[in-house]
């Protein structure tokens, strides 16, 4: 674990909180390092709740950088449970968070893409700021969310379609469920989702609930895994 002083700052990192937060209520556009580090010390549980709502909320209020989102995609991955599943993987989602309370569009239409023969990988959470994710819509169909990583890469090979229920393998995102959950509103973590599917497939269409999302979502993406992106913008809730 890190050195930390009493003033909350990581002393071997040279970044506190203050300083982060600082520059972003500032307006300042902060460095992939920098949001890395925040990511990591939310992951780790080394941050508390009104760090982790504070963080959140100065981003978005500045507005998300391509640059600051490949930071926090980069740490979310450091602590994530990847698998492999091989072929042309593709993934249907929406960042939700539009607080439109309309039906969950990506799970049907990942259902029918599934149906023409594509292998579908899907990557979704419980609602946090709208009627419900695509976890919440499966999960009543009767998918069972708690199968570990190997099975789910073995479903996509069997059936064609699978579902990386967020929580089993993003662990850490246990750690901003409270803080998240309490704020009810879209954050980055709405964006983050969908760049950082487990299996990191080869091919993604993606809903944004804000529009000025989309041109930068391309480069916001981990390019190197996902060489083949889309995005559109819609005013219509598609987690």
């Amino acid at each position: 674990m890190s050195a930390v002083n009493p003033a909350g700052g990581d002393i071997a990192a040279g970044r506190s909180w203050p300083e982060v937060l600082n520059g972003l209520l500032d307006g300042r556009d902060q460095s992939a390092d920098d949001t890395a580090w925040a990511m990591d010390r939310i992951m780790r549980g080394e941050a508390t709740d009104a760090q982790i709502a504070g963080f959140l909320v100065a981003l978005r209020a500045k507005g998300e950088t391509v640059e600051e989102i490949s930071g926090l995609v980069r740490a979310m991955y450091e602590h994530a449970n990847l698998i492999e599943v091989p072929g042309a993987t593709v993934d249907i989602v929406g960042t939700g968070g539009d607080g439109a309370k309309t039906v969950n569009i990506s799970t049907m239409s990942s259902i029918v893409v599934a149906g023409t023969g594509a292998k579908v990988v899907k990557h979704g959470n419980r609602a946090a700021s709208s009627a419900s994710g695509s976890s919440d819509v499966l999960e009543k169909l009767g998918i069972n969310l708690q199968l570990t990583p190997k099975r789910v890469a073995e479903v996509a090979e069997e059936a064609g379609i699978t579902i990386c229920f967020a929580v089993k393998f993003h662990p850490a995102l246990r750690h901003v469920a409270a803080a998240r959950g309490q704020l009810g509103i879209r954050t980055t973590f709405n964006v983050l989702g969908p760049l950082t599917n487990p299996a990191r497939v080869k091919a993604q269409a993606v809903g944004v609930a804000d529009p000025r999302m989309a041109p930068s979502w391309p480069v916001s993406s981990p390019s190197a895994a996902t060489p083949r992106w889309s995005s559109a913008a819609t005013t219509a809730s598609t987690s």
